[in-house]
């Protein structure tokens, strides 16, 4: 089946333009107007992607994208952000919300379908259910190995939860705080510099002198498993 995508947008112009683009590269379109109903078909309509507009009625975007990302239906589903705000702090606020793209309005629509498909193969890493690879990194959650180009990378608890929830969400950006909840726990009070600590482990535990650096840092955003550019 084709892939979901709920649009989250109030303009009605621009609806019909997305809907028009998304299904002609064959996706299936769910709509909603407004941020409280955006909450209510997430849950029941399940998208595999959601695209969202900052300035909505009753909730703002960023409010939706904060929600979701408490969810358990939508914590992982990619979020992209469709606004008018094109300022360097501005994007840093949607994706510091939970969001894994954002787009500046008025935008390409060929761009948009590029953006999807790439959201969508981030968020579907190579997994059978017991092992998930990133590149030449492989982690055997059953064994509970991780193995870079044949050999292997010693972890301590911490460093693997870390790193399984980065191949899990790949090339997806977290902060500080997103991380602390997801590996660490809400109820857990943990300093966010902490992260940085075991961001620092991790890197060192993976990437040998002549290998890449598999975890980007995004200035003032926060880390991502994904190449620099």
């Amino acid at each position: 089946m084709s892939p979901l995508i709920l649009v989250v947008e109030d303009e009605s112009a621009l609806v019909t333009l997305l809907r028009y683009n998304l299904e002609r590269e064959g996706f299936r379109v769910a709509e909603a107007r407004d941020g409280e109903e955006a909450l209510l078909m997430a849950r029941e309509q399940k998208p595999d992607l959601v695209l969202l507009d900052w300035m909505l009625p009753l909730l703002s975007g960023l409010e939706v994208c904060r929600q979701m990302r408490r969810m358990p239906e939508t914590r992982s589903v990619p979020i992209i952000m469709l606004t008018a705000r094109g300022e360097e702090g501005d994007k840093l606020r949607g994706l510091d919300s939970g969001a894994d793209d954002y787009v500046t309005k008025p935008f390409s629509p060929s761009e948009l379908v590029a953006r999807i498909r790439a959201a969508l193969r981030r968020s579907r890493p190579t997994s059978n259910g017991e092992s998930l690879q990133f590149e030449d990194l492989t982690m055997d959650l059953a064994a509970h190995r991780v193995r870079r180009r044949g050999r292997d990378i010693h972890l301590g608890p911490t460093e693997f939860r870390l790193l399984r929830y980065l191949m899990e969400h790949q090339g997806r950006v977290f902060s500080r705080e997103q991380l602390l909840d997801m590996v660490w726990g809400q109820d857990v009070y943990v300093e966010p510099r902490t992260v940085d600590v075991h961001i620092r482990r991790l890197r060192k535990a993976i990437n040998a002198s002549d290998e890449t650096d598999l975890i980007r840092t995004v200035r003032s955003a926060g880390y991502s498993l994904d190449r620099e550019a």
